[in-house]
């Protein structure tokens, strides 16, 4: 048996006090970290990667899950404790947005909340990972899964060309140390396999969405920044693409249209610029 999460965030902060601008709100509940556990289903087949480990509560469980895991942890103090606290801890002291992650193929954390968004796509970048459990704050969480229409937004659009993603365990303030002033959920992510054109329609989500209010015909008249990023495409041709295509759903806002619909889209501009030679 481990030392437990409340012992453990005693311990770091008679070295040290939480850093605000950290998020540092540290889970102490077993109940929560028997769930999270649960959820990634760990083998010693896995390699798992844990953002932001702060006084190791989760990492800990990770550790008697028999897996592999790389922790990375900005903190530099978190950091020092961790080494003292695990000794042989495979460690990555910086910044989880900027470093090299080893390859890995699940990710499971408990992460500061204000890199939610970035750290959404740093995953969605390192293909080996096909398995995720994170904490996330409530409001972000549900604009990730996208569970009733009124959340739709590019984040959750985009996510879901690339992952399959679930509610899992609502979690109160209650279970963390200092209580943060929203609710959290456990949510997993499993990686499918990207449709067809998904880079495109990407692109032409995150635009729309932009201005969400306007039409998807004014919206998307100008060639989105990148682009150029999109094999064989740049800004004329989009614009000439555009104006020719014959689209049903050209005149509603994004919000009304399914992942299906930009999907089409993202096809027939395809077609069009094919036909253009």
């Amino acid at each position: 048996m481990g030392h437990g999460a409340r012992v453990l965030i005693e311990r770091l902060r008679m070295r040290q006090d939480n850093i605000k601008s950290l998020g540092q709100h540290f889970l102490n509940n077993e109940e929560v970290l028997d769930e999270t556990i649960s959820l990634a289903d760990l083998s010693s087949d896995d390699h798992v990667i844990e953002i932001g480990p702060g006084p190791g509560v989760l990492t800990e469980r990770l550790l008697e899950s028999d897996c592999t895991l790389t922790t990375i942890e900005l903190d530099s103090g978190a950091c020092e404790f961790l080494r003292d606290t695990f000794p042989g801890l495979n460690l990555i002291e910086g910044d989880a947005l900027e470093v090299k992650w080893p390859i890995a193929n699940k990710v499971v954390a408990n992460i500061p909340y204000q890199i939610s968004s970035p750290l959404i796509e740093t995953i969605t970048r390192n293909n080996s990972i096909t398995e995720v459990v994170l904490l996330l704050q409530e409001e972000f969480a549900e604009r990730l899964v996208v569970e009733w229409e009124s959340d739709r937004g590019s984040l959750g659009m985009c996510t879901m060309l690339d992952w399959d993603c679930t509610f899992e365990m609502r979690v109160g303030p209650h279970c963390f140390s200092p209580s943060p002033q929203v609710h959290s959920r456990l949510v997993t992510m499993s990686r499918i396999d990207s449709p067809e054109h998904s880079k495109f329609a990407k692109l032409l989500i995150r635009q729309a969405f932009s201005q969400r209010r306007k039409k998807i015909r004014n919206t998307l008249s100008k060639a989105p920044k990148r682009i150029s990023r999109i094999r064989g495409w740049h800004a004329k041709m989009y614009v000439e693409a555009m104006q020719s295509i014959d689209c049903e759903f050209i005149d509603e806002r994004p919000e009304d249209l399914e992942i299906e619909d930009w999907l089409e889209l993202a096809r027939l501009l395809e077609d069009a610029r094919a036909a253009m030679g």
